[in-house]
This record gives C-alpha cells, structure tokens and sequence, in this order.
C-alpha cells in the first residue's frame, strides 16, 4: 500500500471514530468536552466576585467606586493519553474484506476509549471525597429509597437547595444510576404525585417535571471487571450538578466539571511489529476529565 493511500484511509477512519457515538455513554453531559490547542492546560476556578453587591453610588465629582479584585484560583496541568490498539494478522485481511475489518477494529477500539473516559467520569462524579461538607449524603435505614416511608422528592430538593446556596444557580442537570431509577420510577410517593386520569407510570418527562430539572440521564453503561464480571459504571447513586452552556461559558460560570480535550487529538493510524504479519489498528486520543467546581454537584449515594 502507498503512503497517500495508507494516509486516506487513515484519516476516513479517524472520521469514523469522530463520529462514533454510544447511547450507554453520558458522561459527556456531566463533563461536557472543550477544546485545548496544547496539552499543558490552566483550570480556572469559580469565584463569588460576580455576586457580590458593591457600593455603586457616587456623589458630583466624587471618585469612582473601584472594585479590589478577587482573581481567580488557577490550577495548571497537563492532559494525558489514551491509546488502544487492535491487532489484524494478515492471513485474516486476506479472508475479509480489507475496509470492512478495518472498520471493525475502529469501533472496537474507539469503544474502549470511551469506555474509559465514562468510567473516569463516574468515578470522579460518584467520590464523595469530591465534594465539599454538605453537597453530599449517603443515605441508610428508612431514608434509603427502597424503604416505603422513604421522601425522594425532600432529598433531591434538598440537594437543590444545597448547590443554590453555594453558586446561587439551581443544578439544571441529574445522573441517575440505573438500579436507582427503577427505584424511583416505582416509588409510591413519586407514583402519588401523579394525576388520577394518568396512569400511574413515573416517566422521565414527569420526573423532569417534579424535581425541576431539565437535563436527566440514566446511567446505563457497564464493565467487565477482572473476573468477567458484568459490572455498572454508575452505581445506586445520584449527582445533581450545575453544567456550563457550552456556547456561552466565561470563566465566571460555576459549572461543575468538564473534560479538556486536545484539539483534533482522536485520530486512528495503523502499524507494524517486526515480522509484518500483524497489523494493528490505533486509536489516540488526548484529555483529562476534571472537577473543577465541587460546590456547583451535589452526590447522594447508596439510594437503594
């Protein structure tokens, strides 16, 4: 094969990979991705100098009010990388078709790469060690949502009350893990809440509706652990968390987390050991998912 030709194919497959999405994989809407041009990154963290209430008056000819600036607290890092690759003997090229199994070995790579930043993603989020004194409990005995008596509702709002108080924005966002939204959905006083002329189903619009909370995501996605075991990435928790609207973001907006990304850094090559027989089909990729406002979640863990 050619060097230009070696060189579209690489790209196409870059493409593909770009464009590879999993409905299991949310992490993204709690740690939504920005774009760095360099690797060595500075993470801004939220101040209060945007809410505070200055003396504004000024009498003819009086000097101005100044404001003595706060700053920001800056943390400087650098983003890591992530590659996997997938190895194609070439007696099996020969057998298949060429493309065909080169697309395969995209998705199956470019899966493990996203699996690892969802799991990154749940294993900040779900820390309580990540979060500040009251944005966060764990909840036991009656208070868990499997017992009847159990008040869902006073816990998330609550939870609300707790990220206002500290960023004074509502949490517009909820990550769910899937055993507690079976929970949830079936819980009488949630279920008690709905009109009589409806049928009694908790559906994800009506629990939008209820907590206030526009942006709801159930965490579905699971690993195989070391025994081969299924296991869920999201747990019986829950994070409520205030995220950034990408397209308008400064500085002085209280988000959460995000997840920065070097710019274009996800790109598919392929190599050859010594021997030449075994091809392999790279993804790489480069990012760091970070916390970089813990007031702004809020974590409720052990619901069930």
């Amino acid at each position: 094969m050619g060097r230009l030709e070696e060189l579209r194919i690489n790209a196409y497959l870059s493409q593909i990979a770009r464009g590879y999405t999993n409905n299991a994989f949310i992490a993204g809407a709690l740690f939504p991705e920005i774009e760095s041009e360099l690797e060595k990154v500075d993470i801004f963290e939220f101040n209060k100098e945007a809410f505070s209430v200055y003396n504004t008056e000024r009498a003819i000819r009086a000097n101005s009010n100044v404001i003595s600036p706060k700053g920001f607290t800056k943390k400087t890092t650098t983003l890591t990388e992530h590659d996997l690759a997938y190895p194609i003997d070439y007696r099996e090229e020969e057998e298949s078709k060429k493309v065909k199994l080169q697309l395969h070995a995209t998705n199956v790579v470019t899966e493990g790469l996203k699996l690892k930043h969802e799991k990154q993603c749940a294993d900040l989020a779900q820390n309580p060690d990540n979060y500040p004194t009251g944005n966060k409990i764990t909840l036991s005995g009656t208070s868990k949502f499997t017992d009847a008596d159990s008040d869902p509702l006073g816990v998330i709002e609550d939870a609300k009350d707790a990220v206002a108080s500290k960023i004074a924005q509502d949490p517009n966002t909820m990550f769910i893990g899937q055993e507690t939204w079976k929970v949830l959905k079936r819980h009488d006083q949630l279920k008690g809440l709905i009109s009589d002329n409806l049928n009694k189903i908790v559906t994800m619009n009506f629990l939008k509706e209820i907590f206030e909370i526009p942006n709801i995501y159930i965490g579905k996605a699971v690993f195989v652990d070391e025994e081969g075991n299924f296991v869920k990435i999201w747990q019986d928790n829950i994070v409520l968390a205030y995220t950034a609207n990408l397209s308008s973001r400064t500085e002085y907006d209280p988000a959460f987390a995000y997840t920065v990304k070097k710019k274009n850094s996800l790109y598919i090559d392929e190599y050859q050991k010594e021997g030449k027989k075994v091809k392999y089909i790279r993804a790489t990729d480069i990012y760091t998912p970070f916390i970089v406002g813990p007031e702004a979640g809020y974590l409720i863990s052990d619901t069930n």
